[in-house]
């Protein structure tokens, strides 16, 4: 899920907090956004081939590693993350730039698209948790109840107590799959860990899933490439579909042999399929 790389992190001030970034490479801009547990090495195995085409950035997205907290993250909400994301498009001037995301960054990213859309040249998303829309999806609800019943609840627990490992656990294995964690080596467990607070802070979150609507994705005009893992959740899946129903300008892709964390899970396959998809647009 994440590689170390060795390339100089930078810092940019945005909305009152700074967020480590790194960038390479020359041409359009293309933005990486990870997802929970995670940081700007979420995208290492991204990094050197995308930079042969496009300037590249990757950043750590508020209250993820290595940036200093601001708060105690109950602010901890898509529409934060897609205002950040935002000042930093500004604040680094890069005009319209392509995104690339994965899960709760591509939630964030929803949220940055319907806000901003003159910051966007297209969209790449990697299942968003868009887990609301489960409720009125046939079949959806029984998923959703299993996740929240099974992981996301227990993992809470976990982290109000004090157990971060133990929290961590339990959230990946509802995301990628049951044994998943076990089957992490260990410089990508300790880069979770390294992400274990902003976990905890996104279980508490209040504002966790904000309000976001099909009529509200049917308002973004950006070419929009729908990602899925082959050994995702159903869930994911379900959520997926739905996406591509509401997208008035997208494709879709499968990333074969891969679950939700699929830009590492088969990031060859990953690659030529974005870079695809960018070279369109």
């Amino acid at each position: 899920m994440e590689i170390n790389m060795q390339i100089q992190a930078k810092k940019i001030l945005v909305n009152g907090v700074e967020l480590n970034y790194i960038e390479q490479g020359k041409g359009d801009p293309v933005i990486f956004v990870h997802g929970s547990l995670n940081d700007f090495r979420a995208w290492g195995f991204q990094i050197e081939p995308f930079s042969k085409r496009y300037h590249v950035i990757a950043y750590s997205r508020r209250y993820h590693h290595p940036n200093t907290w601001v708060g105690e993250g109950r602010d901890y909400s898509a529409v934060l993350h897609a205002e950040d994301l935002a000042a930093l498009i500004n604040g680094l001037k890069l005009g319209k730039a392509h995104i690339v995301a994965s899960s709760y960054g591509a939630y964030t990213s929803l949220l940055l698209a319907s806000r901003h859309p003159k910051l966007i040249r297209s969209l790449v998303l990697g299942e968003p948790p868009l887990f609301p829309w489960l409720l009125n999806i046939p079949g959806g609800d029984t998923l959703l109840a299993a996740f929240i019943t099974n992981a996301w609840e227990p993992a809470r627990q976990a982290f109000q107590r004090g157990d971060l490992e133990q929290g961590v656990r339990l959230f990946i294995n509802g995301v990628l799959g049951e044994g998943a964690f076990e089957k992490l080596p260990q410089p990508v467990l300790s880069s979770l860990m390294d992400n274990a607070l902003e976990m905890k802070a996104e279980t508490s979150a209040p504002n966790f899933f904000p309000l976001f609507s099909c009529e509200d994705v049917r308002k973004i005009k950006a070419p929009t490439l729908l990602l899925k893992g082959e050994l995702s959740p159903q869930m994911f899946h379900l959520i997926i579909d739905e996406l591509e129903r509401c997208f008035p300008n997208k494709e879709r892709a499968v990333i074969p042999g891969a679950s939700h964390s699929m830009h590492t899970g088969n990031p060859q396959v990953y690659n030529e399929t974005v870079l695809a998809f960018l070279a369109k647009h």
